[in-house]
């Protein structure tokens, strides 16, 4: 009998607890929280650190001005309404960033000046997107931002926060951060190389890190998880630091690399060595070399021709104390008008990055020629850092099945007298694109992505034969090159992109005496006559002549001198759209030639690109690239 009594005791206690208990989060995954608490802020600037960015200043006045915008930015964000569950088509990407640049300025304007109308404000946009039904897993990148961005908020406000946001927030972050990201359907990035898995993998860390007193299991699960995936992603930097998905998107992928690694240096103690991973590092001379005298990037892949300040180059420099990498990021720093940078959601960052690299520190490059391998392989020169008129020469190698890739295989832009002549047409909205049903990330040779004007090598600075596409399948890297100052060049042996089209394709690209630019095809055909198309994308006006073009931009003149044995025939091609979801492009052309080669037959082509000064000076090579 008191057996009995004793079970239905203990049935009674049970069935009481369990129904008292949160079924959706429980408070805690732990009954030692105590002992596994630790002091917020924990992200990337721990307390007390706010003392050194304050004197940085008052003692420099580029960085006031810096300061000044965020604060003033934080100004403006106090009076917009907050944030609701916006989708663009299948994206709430755009919600997303947004919440992340608006919590990060908001928290470091609170930090820095303890305004209660940040803190208000920051906790108000927090509770706005805890209340969204998900922060849309389907499309993991906007759940990775948004947790990231309510993290900081989280972990750099907590102390002022009210106990009942504090749960809500928290449990926001669990259950549609966290938690979503342990489902296969949704967690595919944590196996791939491209930009997905740097930035979820980061998204996730500072999530962890944030509860991660009262989820420790979950938070240590998510943080092991990020240390065993993200070095996948990190392979791409090898051998010397190009990323080959380009400009934007190193600066997407790489900026929330670095912002995991300092996150976990500063919670943890340690990056477990990723910072040193082959090529990370190196990746700065990398992104120093992509921006043009023009102040435009290096544009191929699906980029626009737009270049910013980064601030995880501060990092970088910092991390690898090489502070001439900043060169580019000093240019950009010339301005009067530092509003421009409010838009770079991560820009309070630049605040702990740079505090400790003094911008006269910042001195000018010495190696003007640079050169990457890899799965894109890109090179770049240019005749000076400091002259807006120098001459810059970008190529680039590779293949079209890399992420974000194009068909532009052996494409090159060039720039001379502040003018990109040779320029490329860079990416089309996806949403543009996704809205007519089209997809635009197969990687086949038959994916529906290859009949996108803007992606294929019809409006690349590429041959193209008998009106085909270029091989996915097919790979170039750059297989000789040279930095001399009279005759700095590259070549690629791209026959492999052209398979079953030629027997073999191989380009070189050079820069002479500092003065013009040389880019020579050397061809062979296979058992049939063939139909080769050379071509430029470019923004001038052209004039035709024979075995040669004027190009007109800008009141400046490039000119374009053409020799082949073999008949070329001058041409123009028009750049309008012919369906319904290409793009529009406005102001250009592509301009080249075409002929006629025979079966079984070898061809070369020697383009000369030259600036108007040196119009009288320019004569071909007449070497074979064996011989460059």
């Amino acid at each position: 009998m008191k057996i009995r009594c004793l079970m239905y005791l203990l049935v009674t206690l049970f069935l009481f607890i369990g129904s008292t208990c949160d079924k959706s989060v429980p408070e805690t995954d732990s009954t030692e929280v105590e002992n596994n608490k630790a002091e917020h802020p924990r992200l990337m600037l721990l307390k007390g650190e706010e003392t050194q960015i304050k004197e940085l200043i008052a003692s420099d006045a580029m960085w006031k001005k810096m300061h000044d915008v965020i604060i003033g930015e934080c100004n403006v964000i106090i009076t917009k309404p907050e944030l609701e569950r916006v989708m663009t088509g299948r994206r709430l990407l755009g919600t997303s960033r947004e919440l992340l640049r608006r919590i990060f300025f908001l928290s470091y304007g609170y930090r820095m000046t303890t305004n209660k109308r940040y803190l208000e404000k920051a906790e108000k946009e927090m509770l706005a997107v805890s209340r969204f039904t998900d922060w849309n897993p389907s499309h993991f990148l906007d759940v990775a931002e948004m947790t990231m961005g309510v993290a900081i908020g989280y972990d750099w406000l907590f102390n002022e926060l009210s106990e009942n946001s504090r749960k809500t927030i928290k449990q926001a972050i669990v259950q549609k951060g966290l938690n979503p990201s342990k489902e296969s359907k949704y967690n595919w990035w944590l196996k791939t190389e491209n930009n997905w898995n740097q930035v979820c993998n980061a998204g996730m860390t500072f999530g962890a890190l944030a509860v991660q007193e009262d989820y420790p299991s979950l938070a240590n699960e998510i943080i092991e998880r990020a240390f065993a995936s993200i070095p996948l992603s990190m392979e791409v930097y090898k051998p010397e630091g190009v990323y080959p998905e380009g400009y934007g998107y190193w600066g997407y992928g790489t900026t929330f690399n670095i912002l995991f690694i300092c996150a976990v240096e500063k919670a943890l103690g340690t990056d477990r060595g990723l910072s040193r991973s082959p090529g990370f590092l190196q990746t700065s001379d990398f992104l120093k070399h992509m921006i043009a005298p023009s102040g435009k990037n290096f544009n191929w892949s699906d980029n626009g021709l737009g270049a910013s300040l980064s601030p995880a180059m501060f990092w970088l420099a910092q991390k690898s104390d090489k502070p001439s990498v900043l060169w580019s990021e000093k240019t950009f720093l010339k301005t009067d008008n530092f509003s421009k940078f409010k838009s770079i959601r991560e820009l309070p960052a630049i605040m702990i990055w740079g505090k400790n690299i003094p911008l006269d520190k910042i001195t000018e490059p010495k190696e003007k020629f640079w050169i990457g391998q890899g799965t894109n392989p890109v090179a770049m020169m240019r005749t000076s850092w400091t002259d807006p008129n120098a001459i810059y020469l970008g190529f680039k190698s590779g293949s079209p099945s890399v992420n974000h890739g194009h068909m532009d295989v052996g494409s090159f832009i060039m720039e001379a007298d502040g003018v990109r002549w040779s320029s490329d047409p860079g990416m089309q909205n996806y949403e543009s694109l996704e809205s007519k049903g089209m997809s635009i990330f197969g990687r086949t040779q038959d994916a529906q992505r290859w009949t996108i004007y803007r992606m294929n090598n019809h409006s690349h600075n590429v041959i193209t034969i008998d009106n085909q596409h270029q091989q996915v399948k097919g790979y170039g890297k750059i297989d000789a090159y040279s930095d001399a100052e009279a005759f700095s060049y590259v070549v690629s042996d791209i026959s492999s992109i052209y398979d079953g089209q030629m027997k073999q394709v191989v380009r070189g690209v050079a820069m002479k005496d500092g003065k013009y630019v040389v880019v020579r095809d050397e061809v062979e055909t296979l058992g049939k006559e063939t139909k080769l198309k050379w071509a430029m994308f470019t923004f001038a006006d052209v004039e035709l002549g024979e075995n040669s073009a004027i190009l007109n931009q800008d009141n400046k003149k490039l000119y374009i001198q053409v020799k082949s044995p073999s008949n070329v025939e001058m041409k123009t091609w028009s750049t309008v759209p012919t369906n319904d979801y290409d793009a529009p492009n406005p102001g250009t052309v592509m301009v080249g030639f075409e002929c006629s080669l025979p079966a079984n037959s070898k061809a070369y082509f020697e383009v000369l690109l030259i600036p108007e000064k040196s119009r009288n000076s320019a004569t071909y090579t007449d070497k074979n690239l064996k011989d460059w």
